[in-house]
């Protein structure tokens, strides 16, 4: 009964979100929205991904990488160069920019996921930087200019993309390997005493995160007609960094929520750079301050609905459990 009640769960959510996709298409389709608020739910859309998947590697698995926009990179690249110069669909091009970035993701995960701490976020910072620096002297891809690329990034692309990311993250967590990954963050040490295989199960969420980053990277650079090395520098990988850590490590809807937030944030006070910088950094510092944990914790915003239930269940009126 208990795997039943998790299936209609997850089938429930599906059905939410493709009426809330048809929702929106609809208001698209009849101009209630224009093009400024589908570039604001494209943008809300990759910074989901970019959360989720970045959660996969710090929120479970416990590994501090802050090169994530080296995988944005490789991602966003990968699928221009698969529509710009050798004029395949779309679709393949998202596919091919993620499994460049999930390859990219082996190649720097498989070396440095034996170090821990802040030496594993040392390399990764480094290899985010290598990334930007190989893109600004690389002529097949504009170099220091830029690459123009031509808008393909739709409502529906970037819809499909959310969830098809968010499904695979939710399932391989918990699944075994996910579970693996859990201990390994809770204590690396112990985890290997039991049997795990630390090292591998680092480099395949790893390379999931990357994968999923790649996609997001073909959808932005799909978005916004030219991208350019700047666009993928340190401070990026923090931005990141700043919607998990903000929404909870551990906490996958935490996360969504973050993302949510800071891009309405970012989008209403795009008028207003100076103003959005200092309301941004005095919402993250009164975070810290007084929700230290992030929004959600560890935890995921169905917990509350169940807590919800059991305390109107468990009781039938006069103060004695029903069981």
């Amino acid at each position: 009964m208990k795997y039943v009640k998790r299936g209609k769960g997850f089938w429930l959510s599906i059905v939410l979100s493709i009426i809330f996709f048809f929702i929106i298409q609809a208001m698209i389709t009849g101009e209630v929205l224009n093009i400024f608020h589908v570039n604001a739910l494209v943008t809300m859309g990759i910074n989901i991904m970019l959360a989720a998947s970045l959660h996969l590697i710090i929120g479970i698995t416990g590994q501090f990488s802050i090169g994530h926009a080296g995988f944005l990179a490789v991602g966003a690249y990968s699928s221009a160069i698969m529509t710009m110069m050798f004029e395949l669909p779309f679709a393949v091009a998202i596919i091919v920019g993620g499994l460049a970035a999930a390859v990219a993701g082996l190649i720097i995960g498989i070396p440095s996921l034996r170090l821990k701490g802040d030496y594993l976020a040392i390399a990764t910072l480094g290899f985010g930087e290598i990334v930007r620096i190989a893109l600004l002297n690389f002529d097949y891809v504009g170099g220091a200019s830029g690459m123009q690329v031509m808008q393909m990034s739709t409502w529906a692309w970037t819809f499909a993309c959310v969830m098809i990311t968010l499904v695979v993250i939710v399932n391989f967590t918990n699944s075994t390997h996910g579970r693996a990954c859990i201990s390994i963050r809770e204590d690396e040490t112990a985890a290997d005493a039991m049997g795990i295989n630390t090292t591998y199960y680092k480099v395949v969420a790893f390379a999931i995160g990357a994968f999923f980053a790649g996609v997001a990277g073909a959808i932005f650079a799909h978005n916004f007609y030219i991208i350019q090395p700047s666009n993928f520098g340190f401070l990026k990988s923090f931005d990141i960094l700043i919607i998990v850590v903000l929404g909870g490590l551990g906490s996958l809807s935490g996360s969504v929520i973050a993302a949510i937030l800071l891009t309405i944030v970012s989008t209403v006070l795009q008028a207003y750079p100076e103003t959005r910088m200092i309301l941004y950094s005095i919402i993250l510092i009164l975070t810290m301050l007084y929700r230290p944990q992030g929004l959600l914790g560890t935890r995921e915003i169905t917990s509350f609905f169940k807590k919800s239930k059991k305390a109107g269940g468990d009781h039938d009126g006069t103060g004695h459990s029903v069981a």
